[in-house]
């Protein structure tokens, strides 16, 4: 296809920047991320983003694609592209921008790490391996969330960490919920303690944003409402 297309790319960093106006090549079968790259190696070198795989494996590729977060890399401009072949780029929201369309993914990480989102267990390497059936309630519940990638797509479409940075976000929370749920975990008492505060599991007002908007189809609002059910039971019981 000859035809151009109009692109908004945001450049800057920090809270300074602005949308500079490129004209890209429209081709078959183009993503949003072909489209960052042509202008990073063709109209400005000087471009920052970031990129890995480009199969929707590493999630690194998340941006802001005409108000909505999204993988570039898996992102179809013949599908998004707005009227008058407008394409508007912007880094993820609620995340400090480094440059142009590159964030800092520190606080999305390390609010992963407050809600004790790594497995703790008790066997080692000369123990025999775990064998934990596929068909109990807590496995399913464990499978349903495992599959995040951490590309902090949900984190930039979350409203609550908008109004709260302080919030956990839903992938930490997501994350939580499957340790939870993993018979082999050996710390879920104390992370229910950390998701029971202020800025964890009873924060979330369920709006479904994360769920909508997750390119894995994982459902982080299903898993915030188990942690507030599970959250709930511990404390009447006087765990927590």
């Amino acid at each position: 296809m000859s035809q151009g297309l109009k692109v908004r790319i945001w450049r800057g960093s920090g809270d300074d920047g602005r949308f500079v106006e490129y004209e890209v090549p429209r081709q078959d079968s183009q993503t949003v991320l072909d489209v960052v790259t042509h202008v990073q190696r063709v109209l400005d070198p000087t471009l920052a983003y970031r990129f890995a795989c480009r199969v929707g494996m590493c999630g690194s590729c998340a941006m802001t694609v005409n108000g909505q977060a999204r993988w570039t890399c898996r992102t179809h401009v013949a599908r998004v592209v707005g009227a008058g072949g407008l394409l508007e780029i912007a880094p993820l929201a609620n995340l400090p921008v480094v440059k142009d369309l590159a964030t800092d993914m520190s606080a999305f990480f390390d609010k992963w790490a407050r809600a004790r989102g790594r497995f703790q267990g008790t066997q080692t390497r000369r123990d025999d391996f775990a064998r934990v059936s596929p068909d109990t309630p807590q496995r399913r519940a464990a499978n349903a969330g495992i599959e995040c990638i951490g590309c902090g797509v949900c984190y930039g479409s979350c409203d609550v960490v908008q109004w709260r940075p302080d919030f956990l976000g839903p992938a930490a929370l997501n994350r939580a919920w499957t340790l939870v749920n993993d018979v082999r975990d050996t710390e879920r008492t104390e992370r229910l303690r950390a998701v029971a505060g202020d800025a964890g599991c009873h924060s979330c007002h369920t709006q479904g944003t994360c769920t909508e908007r997750c390119p894995k189809g994982i459902a982080p609002t299903i898993a915030i409402a188990g942690l507030k059910r599970t959250v709930a039971r511990a404390a009447v019981k006087g765990e927590l």
